[in-house]
C-alpha cells in the first residue's frame, strides 16, 4: 500500500510501525512495485498530478497521450515533486524541459526522463528555454514562484498556467499585469491538502495507473536517489531534509 495525508491534521504520521487512515488514503501497490516506491509517492506524486491538470482546456486526467503536443517546464526537476512531474508528464506524452542548479541535478533530471535540461546558473535560462520552445511552454510546474516569475512570464505560451506548489518564507509574487493579461496567463496555487476530494481521487487513480505501467520509478537510476534513516533516527532524517543536505528522497526504514 501507499498512503497519503497520513499526518495532515492528525497527531501522528507514518514514522511508526502502524498508522490509521481512511481506506481511500491507502492505495494498493502492484506486486512488482517496491515499498521504496510506495513510500516515495504520497503528496509529491499527487502534487505533480495536480500541477499537470489545472490548465484551461487541458486534461483533467493524466495517462498515455493526454499531454501529447504540450510542452511542460518543470522548475527543479531533481526534487521530489519535480521528479514526479517529469515522469508523469513524459508518460502522458509531453515534451519536458526542466531547470536545475548544477550538473549533478541535471543528470538526475535526465534520468527521470526530461527531454531537455537547462542549468540556470550556467545558462541564460529564458533564452535557452525559448530556443527549445519557440512557441512557449504550456504548463510550468513551479517550486519558486516569486523567484522565477519573470522567467515564467518570458517563456510561457498564450493560455499557459504556472502551477506553483511551494514558496520561501515571506516570498512575494509580482508579475506584469498587462503582459500576463494579454497572454491569458494564469498562476494557480497547488496545495494538495485542500484541493477538492474528487481531484485527489482522480490523482490517486492516475498515479496508481502510472505505477502499474512502470512509469513512476525511484532510485538514482530514476533521478531520485534514496537516503535511508532507521526509525530511531527520524529526527535526523527531518534535519537532513530541512537543511537541504541531501538531493533526492529521504526514507525512514520501519522495522
Amino acid at each position: 500500500m501507499w498512503l497519503w495525508e497520513a499526518a495532515w491534521q492528525r497527531p501522528w504520521g507514518t514514522a511508526q510501525q502502524y498508522t490509521l487512515v481512511p481506506d481511500a488514503q491507502a492505495v494498493a501497490l502492484p506486486d512488482h512495485a517496491s515499498f521504496d516506491l510506495g513510500a516515495a509517492l504520497g503528496i509529491p506524486a499527487l502534487t505533480a498530478h495536480r500541477a499537470l491538470t489545472v490548465r484551461d482546456g487541458g486534461p483533467g486526467r493524466i495517462g498515455p497521450g493526454t499531454l501529447d503536443g504540450a510542452t511542460v517546464l518543470v522548475a527543479g526537476g531533481a526534487g521530489a515533486v519535480g521528479n514526479a512531474a517529469v515522469q508523469l508528464a513524459r508518460w502522458a506524452g509531453a515534451r519536458v524541459v526542466t531547470t536545475v542548479s548544477g550538473p549533478l541535478k541535471g543528470a538526475l533530471a535526465r534520468a527521470a526522463g526530461a527531454h531537455h535540461v537547462v542549468d540556470y546558473r550556467a545558462q541564460d535560462a529564458a533564452a535557452a528555454i525559448s530556443a527549445l520552445a519557440p512557441g512557449g511552454v504550456d504548463i510550468v510546474v513551479e517550486v519558486a514562484p516569486g523567484v522565477n516569475a519573470a522567467l515564467d512570464v518570458a517563456v510561457a505560451a498564450r493560455g499557459a498556467v504556472v502551477a506553483y506548489y511551494a514558496a520561501g518564507e515571506n516570498e512575494q509574487l509580482s508579475v506584469p499585469v498587462l503582459t500576463t493579461l494579454s497572454a491569458n496567463l494564469r498562476w494557480q496555487s497547488v496545495f494538495v491538502y485542500t484541493v477538492p476530494t474528487e481531484a485527489k481521487q482522480r490523482a490517486c487513480a492516475d498515479v496508481a495507473a502510472a505505477v502499474h505501467a512502470g512509469a513512476l520509478r525511484v532510485g538514482e537510476e530514476a533521478g531520485l536517489p534514496l537516503h535511508r534513516f532507521p526509525l530511531e533516527r527520524t529526527a535526523e532524517a527531518h534535519t537532513a531534509l530541512e537543511e537541504g543536505a541531501v538531493v533526492g528522497k529521504v526514507l525512514v526504514d520501519i522495522p
